[in-house]
């Protein structure tokens, strides 16, 4: 088993946490929850940071532990998801690893998230409207930055898991 790095992004609600954690377990690798590490850090939660600090704050946070973590091999990365918007943080993760895209509809992601109050983006905006609005003003980002892309909505997690080693093995990535 080779020791890249891959890095999950997507919007919320498209399963990074969930399937990282399940894709650690399944092939017997690290996994690491960029937010949380931000967290740990700084000592405040995400809502926080953006309620006190304000987004490019977290932001500036999100790209230095992107750049720290990538040090190490072979680790699996929840990426927040935001981390497509700066460019620089594409390009470490591009360097770093293997990057891939998981995918969910405005429908399924309002259905996973809209008991959580741990979302600043979606304060008081809490709609499918809203939810398309953003994916669609970062939609370009994520496929430009994803070396391979994996739908989740309809899917158990293990299906996921599956469908992501398949993805990256069909990519030419036997690194898994």
């Amino acid at each position: 088993m080779n020791n890249k790095n891959i890095f999950f992004i997507g919007f919320m609600g498209s399963g990074k946490t969930t399937v990282s954690a399940a894709f650690g377990k399944a092939y017997n690798r690290p996994v690491l929850e960029l937010d949380d590490e931000i967290v740990a850090r700084d000592g405040r939660s995400v809502r926080q940071m953006f309620e006190e600090s304000g987004e490019e704050y977290f932001r500036d946070w999100e790209s230095r532990m992107l750049r720290e973590i990538t040090a190490g091999n072979g680790t699996i990365v929840s990426c927040g998801g935001g981390i497509v918007i700066r460019e620089e943080n594409i390009r470490v993760m591009k360097q770093n690893g293997f990057i891939v895209l998981l995918k969910a509809t405005p429908e399924t992601t309002l259905e996973r998230v809209k008991n959580e109050k741990t979302r600043p983006i979606l304060n008081g905006h809490m709609n499918v409207e809203y939810i398309e609005q953003l994916m669609n003003k970062r939609a370009s980002a994520y496929q430009e930055a994803a070396d391979v892309v994996v739908v989740t909505d309809g899917k158990s997690v293990e299906q996921v898991v599956r469908d992501v080693y398949e993805s990256i093995h069909r990519a030419g990535q036997p690194s898994v």
